[in-house]
């Protein structure tokens, strides 16, 4: 009797079947861009031996002027159709299904070039769109079909068509964006006709036995986006047209709203999807935010959907299903949605890849075999670079020994999961823990390692990580001035008047901690839909409450404060600095940068402006708080240089870069593969 008795039911779709009800869902990685077609078949096919039910490629783009950016992934060539038959091949090797994904951008497409039901520019790209013609919309209605023609020819056994996320037919769907007056706008029935004859056509084109999902927007989250009832009669056209399945997206991508961060409740968008069910008799898929097998499973059995769509949960475990099926479910890498190496790098322009797998998009290239010579090693530090180094080391056969003067392993982690809108991180100490005891690594806490310790080992790891950074500001020694570790681990109690002094990731950590009391809003569904202005679609348009964010008053009056003359929050995550900015800005904290730290006082902190310090001001605060940055601690690394042992340093402890867990677990890992 399996625990996840829903999530792993076979889905019968007629003319094939579907071995569980899991979607990974699309992603733009940016490898069918790198034209290394085994490096992409690769990935695909290892989610396959996973054993999701369904995927769905990242979005590829039907002609020059609908794709995403210059350069990017399309199927126009009999050339496309060869690479695109190599990543097929191999995924029904290895036992899987995979459909491709037809992405439009419309106005969101990042170039000159782009095309839209009316010239409305985008607020998310520079070029405003060209309005096409009647013989423009009947060209992308064909490149679309032929697109679709050509993945069938290329074996994939479907496509998913993009109408969600703002992208070109849902641009076609709402006032805001379809300003025409002929018959592709106007009345609803107009304005949806787009999508409808893109599936109808494209089933025409392919048959009765092909997968063809449809990507409908549940909830724009935009001003004059679709309302419910819309929503639902576009859905029954979708599948009167030929539709095999509908999928979900939340939210346009202009939206000021979270839809997929870490700060999201799970499942948040589930009881959405669940108010399509029953009015339509195809098979619907739910998105976001769904991580975990539990998550998955109750999501089904509510009734919320008839499959679940996991996207970057794929990246941090290409072994997901196959893990969950197999009773290994705390063996899982949990996918924290933290963006910082999947969504982030997609929109930096990078191979996207996963935190807390460093492997996701590129398993041709970081190969985990065992070792060839069994060592000794000795890791120093149970951060994320120490356990990933540590486990990665041991599953690879080496006897490793993890050492931390800490009474618990996880590091620096342990303090980012008291943040409200981190809890996910709570989830992954656990899972190093579970991988830790799996796989008999000899954890050595409250131990501080000295260098005489270490000489018996054939290799020493050092992840000893970091320490804050001395401000040398006068006056703070003072009581009242306490570090973001103190604060974080609520070893001192705060006053009512917070300045914090330093505006990066670990700044507003903390700001967003001391405002913040009682349950975290990403713990409480309805508190966080007040907190952000969301609502029931069927209510109102869009699921966009009228009087907008409504969050809980701030527990504390909290002054943000930085040296550097620019907007704070700036060099946050691409994805995600400008939620922390809003969520921080909607609690009424006070943001400054281009300040000088003169003096702390008994009222505060004296700061200035600028380099001629001027306007000299009191901050009033009765606590303090340094964030200031931090520095390596490598005593230890250079105690064993100065014995003759040579220490692999890693993590924190060889760069001190506002506590970067991607780059330390990345570091962990590409060091313990090649030892």
């Amino acid at each position: 009797m399996t625990a996840y008795p829903h999530l792993l039911a076979p889905l019968d779709l007629g003319f094939t079947t579907l071995k569980n009800r899991v979607l990974m869902g699309s992603m733009h990685t940016g490898l069918e861009e790198t034209k290394d077609w085994n490096r992409v078949a690769e990935f695909y096919a290892d989610r396959a031996r996973g054993e999701v039910g369904l995927m769905v490629t990242g979005g590829i783009g039907p002609n020059l002027e609908g794709s995403v950016l210059p350069g990017a992934a399309m199927m126009v060539s009999d050339q496309d159709i060869a690479n695109h038959q190599i990543v097929t091949q191999r995924v029904h090797d290895a036992g899987g299904k995979i459909a491709m994904q037809i992405l439009h951008a419309g106005r969101y497409a990042y170039g000159p070039a782009c095309v839209a039901p009316s010239p409305v520019k985008s607020p998310i790209s520079p070029f405003a769109p060209t309005a096409l013609d009647s013989a423009g919309i009947e060209k992308q209605i064909a490149d679309i079909v032929a697109t679709a023609q050509r993945a069938q020819q290329a074996g994939y056994d479907g496509v998913e068509i993009m109408g969600s996320e703002g992208y070109f037919l849902n641009q076609f769907l709402v006032t805001h964006t379809n300003k025409r007056e002929d018959e592709w706008g106007g009345s609803y029935e107009n304005r949806m006709r787009l999508p409808i004859e893109v599936v109808r056509r494209t089933r025409a084109a392919v048959g009765r036995n092909f997968i063809i999902i449809y990507r409908l927007s549940m909830i724009d989250l935009v001003p004059n986006g679709s309302s419910f009832d819309e929503v639902v009669q576009l859905a029954q056209e979708i599948e009167k047209a030929g539709a095999t399945i509908i999928n979900t997206g939340i939210g346009w991508h202009e939206a000021r709203i979270p839809t997929i961060a870490t700060s999201v409740p799970r499942a948040a968008f589930a009881w959405v999807t669940k108010k399509l069910m029953g009015q339509v008799s195809i098979p619907v898929i739910t998105s976001n935010r769904i991580n975990t097998p539990d998550v998955a499973e109750s999501v089904l059995a509510d009734g919320c959907a008839d499959m679940v769509s996991m996207a970057r949960p794929m990246l941090a475990d290409a072994d997901f299903v196959a893990k969950a099926k197999a009773g290994k479910a705390e063996t899982i890498a949990p996918c924290i949605a933290c963006n910082q190496a999947c969504l982030d790098h997609t929109f930096g322009g990078k191979i996207s890849s996963c935190l807390v797998n460093p492997r996701a998009c590129y398993e041709t290239e970081l190969t985990i075999t065992p070792a060839d010579v069994k060592k000794s090693i000795a890791v120093v530090g149970a951060g994320p670079a120490g356990l990933s180094a540590a486990i990665t080391a041991a599953q690879r056969g080496h006897k490793v020994t993890l050492i931390d003067r800490a009474d618990d392993i996880g590091g620096q982690l342990n303090i980012a999961k008291q943040v409200p809108g981190k809890e996910e991180f709570w989830g992954l100490v656990d899972w190093y823990r579970t991988m830790v005891a799996d796989l008999g690594i000899d954890v050595r806490l409250g131990t501080t390692a000295t260098a005489d310790m270490l000489g018996g080992f054939d290799q020493v790891v050092i992840a000893t990580g970091v320490q804050p950074r001395d401000p040398q500001i006068p006056g703070q020694d003072a009581p009242q001035v306490l570090s973001y570790v103190d604060v974080l681990a609520n070893k001192a109690p705060v006053g009512a008047t917070v300045a914090i002094i330093g505006a990066g990731g670990i700044g507003f950590d903390v700001a967003e901690y001391l405002v913040h009391d009682g349950q975290s809003p990403s713990e409480n569904l309805p508190e966080w839909m007040r907190e952000w202005g969301v609502s029931d679609p069927s209510v109102h348009r869009a699921g966009l409450a009228p009087q907008g964010p409504q969050p809980a008053p701030p527990a504390r009056k909290v002054t943000l404060l930085q040296r550097k003359a620019e907007k704070p929050g700036k060099r946050l995550g691409k994805t995600t600095g400008w939620i922390h900015r809003a969520a921080l800005s909607m609690k009424g904290v006070t943001m400054v940068g281009g300040v000088n730290y003169e003096e702390i006082t008994k009222d505060g902190i004296l700061v200035s402006y600028g380099a001629a310090r001027e306007n000299p001001t009191v901050i009033q605060a009765e606590t303090i708080v340094l964030c200031a940055g931090q520095l390596s601690d490598r005593s230890l690394a250079d105690a064993l240089i100065a014995k003759g042992i040579q220490p692999h340093v890693i993590g924190g402890a060889d760069v001190a870069a506002e506590l970067d867990a991607k780059r330390a677990i990345d570091q962990g890992t590409r060091l313990a593969a090649t030892l």
